[in-house]
């Protein structure tokens, strides 16, 4: 009977860690280009010491999925609000290093760059920054990343992407980081919306119904364990009183 708490266990762990993604995907709902995440869960067999019983098959965290696809684009008709139309990511320079995001709600500073909320410059397709002309037009941004004020141009916005998606590591500030020294590549098919940000690709419908069921399913298995608890305490009690 302990053999079936300890999967009990296994099993309501995994469901803690799942119910904590998804009322973190239920809070960033509104979170501009948050991507849902998913608990992966995995199997795990240990041999028993009596060789005619069936293994018993743990359940483990396997790690968090994120689903990349993409959000809804609103518009907001902001100058330096860009979105990505497609696969792909904008760079951006910290001082940690490059750092990957789908959140294009930059501004300018006062040295007139483009950078994001934090103030880490939006790196160009050739790697370096996009600096603009306060005495020139409006700037424009064509489909391409081309960011051009008047007849000036002043570079491409640089938007790539990961043949594997799962070498994205999360961090904070909507912002990702990559394993290792991999390099990304340039999305060309890609296209940046002017005026435009990416909303979150939460469903907050099945997200408030995956809740419901990840509760039901840990009350299930709590329901299971005290049942196992009872009957060990019943058979203890039979054999105490057959002595």
């Amino acid at each position: 009977m302990d053999n079936a708490l300890y999967v009990g266990l296994s099993r309501q762990m995994t469901l803690q860690r799942s119910l904590q993604l998804a009322a973190s995907n239920m809070a960033n709902v509104d979170t501009v280009g948050f991507k849902v995440e998913q608990m992966m869960v995995r199997t795990e067999s240990l041999a028993p010491e009596n060789l005619n019983v069936a293994p018993i098959n743990y359940v483990l965290d396997g790690g968090v999925a994120r689903n990349f696809g993409q959000g809804p684009l609103e518009q907001t008709g902001a100058t330096y609000d860009l979105a990505i139309d497609g696969d792909g990511f904008f760079s951006v320079q910290t001082a940690q290093g490059v750092r990957y995001t789908r959140d294009g709600r930059f501004t300018v500073n006062a040295e007139n760059k483009l950078v994001t909320k934090n103030g880490d410059p939006v790196l160009s397709a050739g790697g370096g920054e996009i600096v603009f002309n306060p005495t020139q037009p409006i700037p424009a941004v064509a489909l391409d990343g081309t960011v051009s004020q008047g007849n000036v141009s002043l570079g491409k916005v640089g938007v790539v992407r990961f043949e594997n998606l799962s070498d994205l590591q999360k961090e904070g500030s909507n912002l990702y980081s990559v394993k290792g020294d991999l390099a990304p590549a340039a999305a060309p098919d890609a296209q940046v919306r002017q005026g435009m940000m990416e909303r979150s690709n939460v469903q907050a419908v099945l997200e408030m119904t995956n809740l419901i069921e990840i509760t039901r399913a840990y009350e299930r298995v709590a329901q299971m364990m005290n049942q196992t608890q009872e009957l060990a305490s019943r058979a203890i009690e039979r054999l105490g009183r057959s002595n």
